[in-house]
């Protein structure tokens, strides 16, 4: 995998406390597609601006010095099958997100999010 790749978020995501989940903007009631904590934690920081590298050495950070062996091989395998499903995608630079995956969904300006999503002609979930 080129770590030089730069990740960004796909989908529009709701955060609810420690709970990461897909959520379907014209139907936020509906089922959420919760994320097992992994997958969260890389859709959260999906942000388009920050490289795979910079991911492996953020999740590094996270075990006080010693992280497991196989970390590089584990964040890969998230992010090979995040980008597989489309709910992240991978690019050699870095990009912007449109205000509707900018933020999680309790943060979102519906309405704005809509008509923004309808002048991209995007389907989201």
């Amino acid at each position: 995998m080129d770590t030089k790749q730069y990740f960004y978020r796909n989908v529009i995501f709701s955060k609810q406390g420690k709970t990461i989940s897909i959520v379907d903007i014209h139907n936020p009631k509906n089922d959420k597609e919760e994320l097992d904590p992994w997958l969260g934690m890389v859709l959260q920081l999906a942000d388009g601006q920050h490289t795979i590298e910079q991911l492996l050495q953020f999740m590094a950070t996270q075990y006080n010095g010693s992280p497991p062996q196989n970390l590089k091989q584990t964040v890969e395998s998230v992010v090979e099958r995040m980008a597989q499903n489309r709910i992240i995608m991978l690019t050699e630079k870095p990009t912007e997100l449109p205000y509707y995956l900018s933020m999680p969904y309790e943060l979102l300006d519906i309405e704005k999010a809509k008509k923004e999503l309808t002048k991209d002609k995007v389907e989201l979930n």
